[in-house]
């Protein structure tokens, strides 16, 4: 059983619960969370998740990761513009967090002299 966040996996009966409620999810996608709820906070790199997942020692593009990774955050209710539980590090690969990412809060000078006032 693996647990981060309010994500709930067990591998053995496939089960994926968010927030108490039950996720369903493909053979694919459950392989593709799997991979990445077991070591939370690490990057995983692409090719990892192309030998661990899709079992392959060859290939040319790891697009169906980003196809894979999109209809599951969907279906996790993960932001794809804004994730809080599996992020893209660019060139580097994904990691599921432990805790949501703190995000910088832009304040445009003109707001922050009235906020300052």
């Amino acid at each position: 059983m693996h647990h981060t966040q309010d994500v709930e996996v067990d591998p053995r009966s496939r089960t994926v619960r968010r927030a108490g409620a039950e996720v369903r999810l493909s053979r694919k996608e459950h392989q593709l969370l799997v991979a990445l709820i077991s070591r939370p906070g690490e990057v995983v790199t692409r090719e990892e998740l192309m030998r661990e997942v899709w079992g392959a020692e060859f290939w040319t593009s790891t697009k169906t990761i980003d196809v894979h990774l999109g209809w599951l955050r969907r279906k996790l209710g993960d932001d794809p513009r804004r994730p809080t539980l599996i992020t893209t590090l660019r060139g580097r690969g994904l990691r599921f967090e432990i805790e949501p990412p703190v995000r910088a809060v832009t304040v445009s000078p003109r707001r922050a002299a009235r906020v300052a006032s």
